[in-house]
């Protein structure tokens, strides 16, 4: 079926009336051929070699796949759907009926009116009780549907298991069998799609249905994040600077290229479904934003859109390369690029952030999901020949703007999970000093045919306190090209670019235990059997770390013993008094906690069931670890 849909026409269309109610060109004069395989009299137009419309299919499968979420008893359902012809029905309906019964007691609950440009329909239905699986289908006309499973929240399982992917070459079309296959096995709770889902640029329409159809079998039974990135909204790259008109689709000045309402398009495919965002004001031009939080059986995601209000470097900083995001001169000074007012996530998400940090209701552990890394940890680009200091386009760039984000990150003990890099890497990120930071894994590549990426040091020795049982020569802890402090533990290098199968593509799974607050991380080949076991996967992995260590911090003094009454592990916020830093913010385990410092002095500590804000003790002074001061806290 999947390359029925995606070829030319089987039929000849004999009868379509004029385009109701629908622009022929809906991004404006200027660029007359965005995503034309689906917008306009889009079967009319002709495929290379004279060929039908590539979107053509038989009109029982107009239905292509489905996105869900659902948080806060709420179920947010896209239902993406093929191009539709002028005399076609824009209605979709959404039925449900719960697991287990008969099918044929479908239950009406929506029907939603399909969105043009980007052949969108989009359900949301208030009060979702999420204790309970339930089937769903989606209707179109008399002959397509598309059927899924909406899950319950598995607040039950000890371990939540996330599929993290990104980066899927559109020069390896077609399905991908194996992938599918271990992921079905593997069967995450969530699936997050870190970006480039697509890289046909001016054809979102096209290479999102050719996306979904390759994933749908995974993505309809389970709740997905889908984030775009770069090429998903036709760019080489992002630095969004508060959705500003970029001069170029290489896009260094900043800013956006294409009109805001591709944008928006992209956007709204992708991102709908996902629950609302923390502060929907949009940005500049009328462009949209999304960033928010899911909580997965316990574990909570926060969302961030690590590029839309980033500086762009063009015109900020010298070029020292070939391009104005390359650094190659071996004399440029790293701090003279960290300048003051430059952006990365900006204020708007980092306000998010901290609100985030304090809510705890039916949370458990935190982690945070971007486009990209948030250092360096890439030696070679493009080619094993191509040696760059530093890559501007990571969010290692601009440090400052990392270190505010990774320090929030670190008070709630959350690691990063990431795509973007087409290099597979776990690292743990030093802020003042190596490894006292959060750890942050970059999935594989899906398929990786657009640009290889490498970690090779230069001097090919491993760094201080490498990895002890690790196969990999090169690891432990490095600067990287910006200044940025960071742990190597394992990385999936290409073996040889020619053959697919020494790419190193691929797809990673983090498992979150929360009984015992740990996180291992796996990466698996994309030709990879998961039957085999961890053999197969990429050397250097699995790694499991404590939930704990995303906090690397020495500890160098203690305030007294918390004694909870009234609740069983609430939330402990503790503020350096000297300063205002927030320390951290967590869940702690059990009805005793021993808040841990980083120096000596004074600090306010708020408590409370699931947000810290019930009792408040001011002025409490560190003492030693022979310390043997308690306070009883009563939370009732």
């Amino acid at each position: 079926m999947l390359a029925r849909s995606l070829c030319v026409a089987v039929f000849i269309l004999t009868c379509c009336g004029p385009l109701i109610g629908e622009q022929a060109k809906p991004f404006g004069p200027d660029f007359p051929r965005l995503d034309s395989d689906a917008v306009g009299e889009w079967w009319k137009t002709k495929g290379k070699g004279g060929n039908g419309p590539r979107l053509m299919v038989p009109r029982d499968e107009v239905l292509g796949f489905a996105l869900y979420t659902v948080a806060h008893r709420t179920l947010k359902l896209t239902a993406q759907l093929f191009p539709l012809l002028p005399e076609e029905s824009r209605d979709v309906t959404l039925e449900i009926c719960p697991a287990g019964d008969d099918p044929a007691e479908w239950q009406e609950i929506a029907v939603e009116k399909v969105m043009y440009p980007g052949w969108s329909a989009h359900f949301r239905v208030q009060n979702w009780d999420a204790s309970r699986d339930f089937r769903y289908r989606l209707r179109h006309g008399d002959k397509a549907t598309f059927e899924g499973v909406i899950r319950k929240d598995p607040l039950g399982k000890d371990t939540i298991v996330v599929g993290s992917l990104s980066c899927n070459s559109s020069r390896t079309p077609g399905p991908r069998p194996r992938m599918i296959e271990n992921l079905i096995k593997q069967d995450p709770d969530l699936l997050f799609f870190a970006g480039d889902q697509s890289y046909h640029h001016t054809q979102h329409t096209f290479g999102w249905l050719e996306f979904g159809l390759q994933f749908r079998e995974i993505m309809k039974d389970r709740p997905t994040i889908t984030i775009p990135d770069d090429h998903d909204v036709g760019q080489a790259n992002i630095w969004g600077e508060d959705g500003k008109k970029a001069r170029t689709p290489a896009g260094p000045a900043g800013g956006f290229f294409y009109p805001a309402a591709y944008v928006n398009m992209v956007q709204r495919c992708q991102t709908w479904h996902l629950p609302d965002p923390f502060d929907p004001s949009p940005i500049q031009r009328g462009i949209g934003v999304y960033y928010t939080n899911l909580n997965v059986g316990g574990v909570d995601f926060a969302i961030l859109e690590d590029r839309k209000f980033k500086s762009g470097p063009q015109g900020k900083i010298p070029k020292m390369g070939p391009r104005p995001d390359h650094i190659n001169d071996p004399a440029y000074d790293r701090a003279s690029v960290d300048l003051p007012g430059l952006k990365l996530l900006g204020e708007r998400q980092l306000d998010f952030l901290d609100h985030w940090a304090d809510e705890w209701g039916g949370v458990t552990m935190k982690a945070v999901l971007s486009q990209t890394a948030f250092c360096g940890a890439v030696h070679l680009h493009g080619s094993p020949s191509n040696r760059l200091l530093a890559d501007l386009d990571c969010n290692g760039w601009p440090q400052t703007g990392r270190q505010n984000a990774l320090k929030r990150l670190r008070r709630v003990l959350a690691p990063h999970l990431c795509g973007d890099q087409h290099l597979a890497v776990l690292v743990q990120h030093g802020l003042e000093k190596q490894a006292d930071g959060p750890y942050a894994f970059t999935s594989p590549a899906i398929v990786n045919t657009i640009y290889g990426r490498w970690w090779h040091p230069e001097d090919e020795q491993p760094g201080k306190n490498p990895v002890g049982d690790s196969p990999l020569p090169w690891t432990g802890e490095y600067v990287d090209g910006l200044g940025n402090l960071i742990r190597m533990l394992a990385y999936a290098n290409p073996e040889d670019r020619k053959d697919e199968k020494q790419r190193a593509d691929g797809h990673g799974i983090v498992r979150f235990n929360k009984n015992d607050q740990s996180i291992t991380f796996e990466c698996w080949s994309r030709f990879a059997s998961v039957e085999d076991g961890d053999k197969a996967q990429f050397p250097g992995w699995p790694v499991t770390i404590k939930r704990s260590e995303n906090d690397g911090r020495m500890v160098k003094g203690y305030l007294p013993e918390l004694q909870f009454a009234g609740s069983e592990s609430p939330v402990v916020k503790i503020i350096r008094e000297r300063d205002g830093e927030v320390l951290y913010s967590i869940r702690v385990q059990g009805d005793r906690f021993r808040p841990v410092v980083y120096e000596a002095g004074t600090y306010t500590i708020k408590i409370g069931k699931d947000r810290p804000d019930q009792e408040t003790l001011v002025g409490v002074k560190s003492g030693s670890m022979d310390d043997q001061r308690t306070r009883e806290v009563d939370l009732r």
